[in-house]
């Protein structure tokens, strides 16, 4: 799935949340000074950033389908090489680099196990793949899981982002099995981010990005007002934090 929204838009309704998460998986995924990684679905760059900093710009690559993304990356990193590419045909030869990560992506592709075998043809023998992906499972430890879950409360016929791949328990583990990565590893990351009333957690969601805001742009006004009526019954108007959990895997090449 490509985005085709502003860097900006994505960074009000996730980039609180992906920034925070990016330190935990570099940390998760070993990434250590002298290595190479590859950023796959790299967004604005919220897990570009960290990498850069941990390895230095000349040991960093990103791909990203959007090309609202690719430009904001290639604007954020001047002269690193980013480029508009899906994971299912990376464009780096064999054993490019140390790390081939994804984050908050796999569910978003197309193939993910496809995507998964390239990001392992293009990682060096002995080199690692992760991938995070947040928990959208019944326990609803996403950051959008509240936003789901005043849409079922609403329409008991919408099944959300519950479906995506790798979302629930175990999936990232088997899918990284099914493309062909050994010594699997799975886990989870957990980071928290603060937001200043209702309306800072409500607004990114009318930005039309990704799922749910797609789906809050389907609504009607007055579809919009309820759900909006429904979500501000279950968070507090005052500073409040929000909690999510990513299920996480890694695996060598």
């Amino acid at each position: 799935m490509s985005f085709d929204v502003s860097a900006d838009a994505y960074g009000r309704f996730m980039g609180r949340f992906s920034e925070r998460l990016a330190v935990p998986f570099v940390a998760w995924s070993q990434v250590r000074p002298g290595l190479t990684a590859l950023d796959v679905g790299c967004g604005p760059g919220a897990l570009t950033a960290h990498l850069v900093e941990a390895l230095g710009a000349d040991n960093v690559r990103a791909i990203d389908p959007s090309p609202s993304f690719v430009a904001a990356a290639r604007e954020r990193f001047p002269g690193m090489d980013i480029q508009q590419s899906s994971a299912a045909s990376i464009p780096l030869p064999d054993n490019a680099v140390d790390r081939s990560m994804a984050q908050l992506v796999v569910n978003f592709m197309p193939d993910p196990i496809a995507g998964l075998r390239e990001m392992a043809r293009v990682t060096r023998p002995g080199g690692l793949v992760a991938a995070c992906v947040w928990d959208l499972g019944p326990r609803g430890r996403a950051p959008i899981s509240l936003l789901w879950k005043a849409v079922h409360d609403l329409d008991s016929t919408s099944s959300g982002e519950a479906s995506m791949p790798g979302t629930r328990e175990g999936q990232l583990a088997m899918l990284a099995e099914d493309a062909g990565l050994t010594e699997i590893q799975d886990g989870e990351l957990t980071v928290s981010a603060p937001f200043l009333d209702f309306e800072d957690w409500w607004e990114p969601y009318t930005r039309g990005v990704g799922p749910a805001g797609q789906y809050i742009a389907g609504l009607d006004d007055a579809g919009r007002k309820r759900l909006r009526d429904r979500c501000r019954e279950l968070l507090p108007d005052r500073p409040f934090e929000i909690s999510a959990t990513a299920w996480c895997v890694r695996g060598s090449a």
